[in-house]
């Protein structure tokens, strides 16, 4: 089975990145609205945070949160595909891991393509995180 093809999901692609900021920072910043706009486009004001609710995206993308464990992880369909965030701690805590997963994608294309999207996304975050 090729890179990046699973039985379960299809198609799918992970991007993490450890950051020199501590996990409630960097969960507090890509859930605002400036970071939302990072990973989810501009107009994207706020997500709900209950299981079950549609959202839609200043683009139009329509999906549902499936899960959400404040300062831990988001889960929500985006589209076709479903798209995690996580947030862990690393080293003593001054740090932490951002992991963006995109499962459901339509080939190894689309996968190579959100690769660089959320390689660009983890650019434009730490950028975000570490100000002017």
């Amino acid at each position: 089975m090729p890179t990046g093809l699973t039985r379960d999901v299809g198609w799918e692609i992970g991007v993490s990145r450890t950051l020199p900021h501590p996990g409630p920072l960097v969960w507090d910043f890509v859930t605002s609205p400036a970071g939302l706009a990072l990973w989810l486009g501009e107009g994207t004001a706020a997500l709900p945070t209950v299981p079950g609710t549609p959202y839609r995206t200043g683009a139009g993308v329509t999906g549902e949160v499936r899960g959400y464990r404040p300062g831990v992880r988001l889960r929500l369909t985006h589209g076709p595909t479903t798209v995690q965030l996580t947030v862990t701690p690393a080293g003593d805590g001054s740090k932490s891991v951002l992991r963006f997963h995109q499962e459901r994608l339509a080939d190894a294309a689309e996968r190579e393509r959100q690769r660089a999207h959320w390689r660009a996304v983890m650019d434009l975050v730490a950028a975000g995180l570490d100000g002017p």
